[in-house]
C-alpha cells in the first residue's frame, strides 16, 4: 500500500504541474478536477496503510517535486503532448493497480475495494485525457516513463 500511496503523491503532483502549464481551459479544468480525486484516492492510500501499520515512504517529498517538474515540463509541450502523457501514464497505472489487486490476499476486501475503485477512476482520467484530443507518445518516451516507474516503485518500497 506504500507503493500506492507515494504514486498517488506523484499523480497529484503530476496533473497540478500540468494544469499549470494548461493553454486551454478545458484542459486546465480536466487537469484540477483529476489531481483532486489523485487526492481522494491519497486519503484513502494513507488511511489503509496506517491500518495495516505501515509508513509512507520517506522519499515522498523527493516523488511529489519530480512529478510537479516532469508535469510542467509535459504540459509546455502543448496541450495535446500532456494529455497524451496523461493517456499513457494512466495505462500504465491502470497496469500496475492490476497486478497488485492479483497479488493481493483474497481475504483483503478494503484493500481491494481501493485499489478497484482508483482502477476504475485512473481508466477514466485516461480516457478524458484522450476525448480531449490527447496525441500518442513516442515509444521511448513511453519507455522512459516505464523505468522511472520502476525506480520509484522499488524506492518506494524499501524507503
Amino acid at each position: 500500500m506504500r507503493v500506492n500511496h507515494a504514486g498517488e503523491i506523484a499523480a497529484q503532483a503530476l496533473y497540478r504541474g500540468q494544469a499549470l502549464t494548461a493553454r486551454d481551459p478545458a484542459v486546465v479544468e480536466a487537469m484540477s478536477r483529476a489531481a483532486t480525486e489523485e487526492g481522494d484516492h491519497l486519503a484513502w492510500c494513507e488511511q489503509r496503510l496506517r491500518e495495516l501499520g505501515g509508513a509512507p515512504s520517506l522519499l515522498n517529498p523527493m516523488w511529489y517535486a519530480g512529478s510537479l517538474a516532469i508535469g510542467a515540463v509535459a504540459g509546455a509541450f502543448g496541450d495535446r503532448t500532456s494529455l497524451g502523457f496523461i493517456s499513457e501514464t494512466e495505462r500504465q497505472v491502470e497496469s500496475h493497480l492490476e497486478d497488485h489487486l492479483a497479488r493481493l490476499p483474497a481475504a483483503d476486501r478494503r484493500s481491494r475495494a481501493i485499489l478497484s475503485q482508483m482502477k476504475h477512476d485512473e481508466v477514466r482520467h485516461g480516457q478524458t485525457a484522450d476525448s480531449l484530443g490527447g496525441t500518442a507518445l513516442p515509444w521511448a518516451i513511453r519507455l522512459a516513463m516505464r523505468l522511472t516507474s520502476r525506480v520509484m516503485t522499488k524506492g518506494s518500497y524499501l524507503v
